[in-house]
């Protein structure tokens, strides 16, 4: 498997060995009171619990579930302590080492051809970003919006017609690295909405009134590094003065309640907000990106893994959204349809009640903007593999999430001037 890498890394990453899981394991306890997630955070304060989720610390609670990486060295500890407890908890992942390299479960079939059944490192979707725009010279072109802090370009493929008076979907991938089921939806979502196109009644009509504006990896370096150096990454890459620790999470980076929770401010943590809003490359060139289309843009939704769940503001409020009924009825029906194809269940609400609460977030940040439809998938899986969704089932979560897609859209085609 090759991999390309921006100069710059090529010494660096040499000289780096890949992190490995050998022996870690997954766990998932559910909490019931609140001695035993007072346990939890005493635990993480002494054990390194990567928490999986919720994503931090200060979101575990009584009645709530937790699931978290912890390392062969330390497994035996903290079992012992909540059997010690009489907590209840499942081992849901073994040896995360060997769910790693199961992921890739699906043979080649073309080595020749872009594959949409496999997980695609960095090399391979900017090579399939060009593939696309010479296929469909009409209808697809590409946009660079910026680049990263490790000069990584940041495209965006348009999808639809020339009229820039046309409303406009913009829709985002792969913020956090290690969601890799994030960005194959986004290679999906092209191909098929270009394959269908003059075929599919619905998508169709779509791509005759409406163009995409499609982000199919938002945090590249974060992501090369998961392909490369440690599969478990989520942040972006970028040096934080003053620490040793490397990287922001982007999806806290955003202009929006962005100081209200002391939590985010720790560099080390996962949910770093970074220094300031809109500090990190590449949420600064999205942002100026949806500013500069503001007015043909009229929804906004956003891909992340995992838990099963359609989201939509707040995020930072228990307050709901002036909009608040509109924006439930239709995450209602779009959570039925999905679930038609392979009975997978979701759950939807307001991020703060439904996920947990959080600030920075670019689905937040869009819809104060003026996008009053913005929505985030959590994609599968809420069982076992966490982020480490094997490839066998990509084609069965994009296929149950692209008629999903398209009702959310020709619902806001149908609510919006």
């Amino acid at each position: 498997m090759r991999f390309l890498l921006p100069v710059g890394l090529i010494a660096t990453t040499l000289a780096i060995a890949p992190v490995r899981f050998d022996g870690d394991k997954v766990l998932r306890v559910k909490l019931q009171d609140e001695k035993q997630a007072n346990i939890i955070k005493d635990l993480a304060k002494t054990s390194q619990l990567d928490f999986w989720y919720p994503d931090a610390t200060h979101h575990v609670a009584a009645n709530t579930t937790v699931d978290f990486q912890i390392s062969a060295k330390e497994s035996q500890f903290v079992q012992s302590v909540l059997d010690q407890n009489q907590m209840h908890y499942e081992i849901l992942i073994h040896d995360v080492q060997e769910e790693v390299e199961k992921q890739f479960d699906v043979k080649e079939d073309n080595p020749g051809r872009h594959s949409y059944a496999k997980y695609n490192n960095w090399s391979k979707i900017v090579a399939w970003t060009e593939k696309m725009v010479h296929k469909h010279p009409q209808m697809v072109s590409r946009i660079k919006i910026g680049t990263t802090v490790e000069d990584n370009p940041l495209y965006i493929l348009k999808i639809g017609g020339k009229n820039k008076r046309r409303k406009a979907i913009f829709m985002d991938c792969g913020i956090h690295a290690r969601e890799w089921i994030s960005p194959a939806f986004c290679q999906w979502f092209v191909y098929q909405a270009t394959k269908t196109y003059g075929k599919n009644k619905i998508m169709t009509k779509l791509l005759n009134r409406m163009n995409f504006y499609v982000l199919p990896v938002f945090n590249v370096d974060g992501y090369i590094w998961s392909w490369t150096q440690n599969r478990m990454w989520r942040k972006n890459r970028s040096r934080n003065e003053n620490s040793k620790c490397i990287g922001t999470d982007l999806n806290r980076n955003f202009n929006v309640s962005w100081n209200s929770f002391p939590n985010t401010n720790d560099p080390c943590q996962e949910i770093y907000r970074g220094p300031a809003p809109e500090s990190e490359k590449e949420t600064k060139a999205v942002s100026d990106f949806i500013r500069s289309h503001l007015k043909s843009i009229k929804a906004y939704i956003t891909f992340h893994s995992y838990s099963q769940m359609l989201l939509f503001p707040y995020g930072y409020t228990s307050e709901l959204p002036p909009n608040h009924k509109n924006l439930a009825k239709a995450a209602k029906i779009t959570t039925n349809v999905l679930s038609t194809p392979y009975e997978t269940h979701y759950t939807y609400g307001p991020i703060a009640s439904t996920i947990y609460p959080t600030s920075g977030s670019s689905l937040d940040w869009a819809y104060n903007l003026g996008i009053k439809h913005t929505f985030a998938f959590e994609l599968r899986d809420k069982e076992r593999f966490g982020f480490l969704l094997p490839e066998s089932q990509i084609k069965s979560t994009c296929k149950e999430t692209m008629p999903a897609v398209k009702f959310i859209v020709k619902y806001i085609l149908k609510h919006t001037s």
